[in-house]
C-alpha cells in the first residue's frame, strides 16, 4: 500500500513538474488587440454589459434621425404587415430582417433594392412601387434598428409588443364547451371566477388545453383537476378492492398508494389482477389532435368572459 501511494506521489510531483517546465518555455502571450477586446465581456450578444459593438451590423455611425423617421413611416405602411413591428416577421408570414442576410449584407439600400422592386416575387415577395429614395430610407431605417439593439437578433428597443390571442368568437366558443366539456366542468361550478384567478389569457389558454396545467406556471391549481392525481382500483381474484394514487403501471406491476400511506405492489398477469385507471387529464389529451386553431380560440374567448 505504501509502495502504491508513493508512486502515486511521485507520478503527480512529476506531471507538475513538466508542466511548470512547459510554461516556463512557452513564449508570452501576445497582447489583446482592440479587436479581441472589444469581443471581451459581450457573450453570445452583439454588447457585453455596457461593452462596445462587437458586430458590422452594430458598429454603423448613427444616421440621420429624420431620415430614420422617414424610413420608418414608409416601412410601416408597406413593410409591417409581413415583417412585423419589430423586423421580426409579421402575420403574413414575412421573413426576420434582424437576420436577414441580405439585410446584414446591404450598405445603402442597394442589395434591398432589388428584391423590393419585384427580384423575389417568385417567392413571394410582390414588387413595390417606391422610389429609390424611398427605398433607402427604408433601408437606414432598418440599419439602424440593428445598430441599436441589444444583441444580433434582438428586437428594437422600446416596450415590449403585447400578443392578443383572444381574438375568437365567446358565443361558438361556449358551443363547444357545452358539447364537448361540460360532461366535467361547469362554468358555475368549478369553473366559475377561472379568468379572475388566471387573468393572462395566455396562461388561460395554455391551462386549458394542458387540462389543468399551467403553460408558464402561473396557471397551476386554478383550473380543475390541476392538482388532481392519477389514481387507480385495483380489483382482485378475491374481490377484494385497493384504490389510491398511482405510483406505477407497467405489464408486471402496478404499485398503488392507497389513503393509508402504504404503499401496494402487485403482480400483473395478463388481465389479473383487474386494473382501472382514473386520470382526470385523460379527456384532454383524446381532444388534443381534434382541436383546430378556430375552436382553441373561440374556447379562450369564451373562457375569459368567467370573471
Amino acid at each position: 500500500m505504501r509502495f502504491k501511494i508513493g508512486l502515486a506521489v511521485a507520478g503527480t510531483f512529476l506531471a507538475a513538474s513538466i508542466a511548470v517546465r512547459l510554461g516556463a518555455q512557452a513564449p508570452p502571450a501576445p497582447p489583446a488587440t482592440p479587436a479581441a477586446a472589444a469581443g471581451q465581456g459581450a457573450g453570445r450578444g452583439g454588447r457585453g454589459r455596457g461593452g462596445p459593438a462587437t458586430f458590422p451590423a452594430q458598429q454603423r455611425a448613427a444616421a440621420d434621425p429624420a431620415i430614420v423617421a422617414r424610413g420608418k413611416g414608409i416601412y410601416e405602411i408597406n413593410c409591417r404587415a409581413c415583417h412585423g413591428p419589430d423586423l421580426r416577421g409579421g402575420d403574413q408570414g414575412g421573413p426576420n430582417l434582424l437576420r436577414s442576410q441580405v439585410v446584414l449584407g446591404d450598405q445603402d439600400g442597394e442589395l434591398i433594392a432589388p428584391i423590393v422592386h419585384g427580384a423575389r416575387a417568385d417567392k413571394g415577395m410582390p414588387a413595390f412601387t417606391l422610389s429609390d429614395d424611398d427605398v433607402k430610407a427604408v433601408a437606414t431605417y432598418i440599419h439602424d434598428v440593428l445598430r441599436s439593439a441589444r444583441g444580433q437578433g434582438a428586437p428594437p428597443p422600446g416596450p415590449p409588443v403585447v400578443l392578443n390571442i383572444v381574438v375568437g368568437n365567446a358565443q361558438a366558443g361556449q358551443a363547444y364547451f357545452q358539447s364537448k366539456c361540460s360532461a366535467c366542468h361547469s362554468a358555475t361550478g368549478d369553473l366559475a371566477g377561472l379568468a379572475s384567478r388566471i387573468p393572462d389569457p395566455v396562461d388561460l389558454q395554455n391551462t386549458w388545453v394542458a387540462g389543468g396545467q399551467g403553460g408558464r406556471g402561473r396557471g397551476r391549481g386554478a383550473g380543475a383537476g390541476a392538482e388532481t392525481p392519477v389514481t387507480a382500483t385495483v380489483t382482485l381474484p378475491s374481490g377484494q378492492t385497493v384504490e389510491g394514487r398511482l405510483v406505477r403501471i407497467d405489464d408486471f406491476i402496478v404499485t398503488i398508494d392507497p389513503p393509508n400511506g402504504l404503499e401496494r405492489t402487485f403482480e400483473r398477469h395478463g388481465d389479473l389482477p383487474k386494473v382501472e385507471v382514473h386520470d382526470p387529464r385523460a379527456p384532454h389529451r383524446d381532444l388534443l389532435p381534434t382541436y383546430t386553431d378556430k375552436d382553441i380560440h373561440d374556447v379562450t374567448a369564451y373562457l375569459v368572459t368567467l370573471k
